[in-house]
């Protein structure tokens, strides 16, 4: 210490840095972080399409159709047994609900944020297969400059609508969500062009402008920060 005194302070750290190290592997922390991240998403997920399809078998509209088609596979009439199998309305009651709200899950596609959990969405898989991914990306997008920019084929629809929500800015997921005569509007306009899809972008910020000076809460909001706007100082004798 007296021959090398600014080596006292890095023997120092290194000694207590060693010393009070954790014994636990970081790899294995990493491991069951991304573990419990992935279970906690998967059953968020399932929780929130189960909420989808609850609601949905409360909507007249489907649930008629679902009750329609259940008649039809003569589903509900076994539910109404008689005899030693017969059982009291309220269970009657509650297993023609799951027949209904099963003819729900299969008939109808729910899209978005709503839409069926799959394992692979989960990101525990997603990082396994990230490589996967990115050989594919990697493959599509040579094929697309081949096609499109050496050869000078036209789009196809898919490619079109690829282009329209590369545009727009949206996941895949949330382009899913759209209706299809939305998708047929964007295809009409012939927004895959960049000049006709500003003209339409600058269309739907003047619509949405119009909605929000009609609204009467944006009415009481804008007069609100005329009069009282935060930051405002106000001096109240008493």
């Amino acid at each position: 210490m007296l021959d090398h005194p600014e080596e006292y302070y890095r023997h120092y750290y290194h000694y207590y840095s060693r010393r009070l190290a954790p014994k636990v592997d970081v790899t294995i922390v990493i491991l069951v972080t991304v573990c419990a991240i992935s279970v906690f998403q998967f059953f968020s997920w399932w929780s929130s399409y189960n909420e989808a399809i609850n609601y949905l078998a409360t909507v007249p509209k489907y649930r008629i159709q679902a009750t329609e088609i259940a008649r039809q596979q003569g589903l509900l009439n076994k539910t109404k047994e008689k005899g030693k199998n017969r059982r009291s309305k309220e269970e009657i009651r509650e297993e023609e609900e799951e027949i209904i709200k099963d003819i729900i899950k299969n008939k109808i596609d729910i899209k978005g944020g709503y839409q069926k959990p799959k394992i692979y969405d989960i990101l525990l898989f997603q990082i396994l297969l990230a490589p996967f991914y990115w050989c594919k990306y990697i493959a599509w997008y040579c094929w697309w400059i081949y096609c499109f920019t050496i050869k000078g084929q036209e789009y196809g629809v898919e490619e079109k609508l690829y282009i329209i929500r590369r545009y727009m800015k949206m996941s895949q997921s949330q382009f899913d969500s759209l209706e299809d005569h939305q998708k047929e509007t964007f295809l009409e306009r012939q927004l895959w062009i960049r000049e006709n899809y500003e003209v339409y972008k600058r269309e739907q910020e003047e619509e949405l402008k119009k909605k929000m000076a009609m609204d009467p809460r944006w009415k009481r909001y804008r007069r609100w920060m005329k009069n009282e706007g935060p930051g405002r100082l106000t001096f109240v004798d008493d």
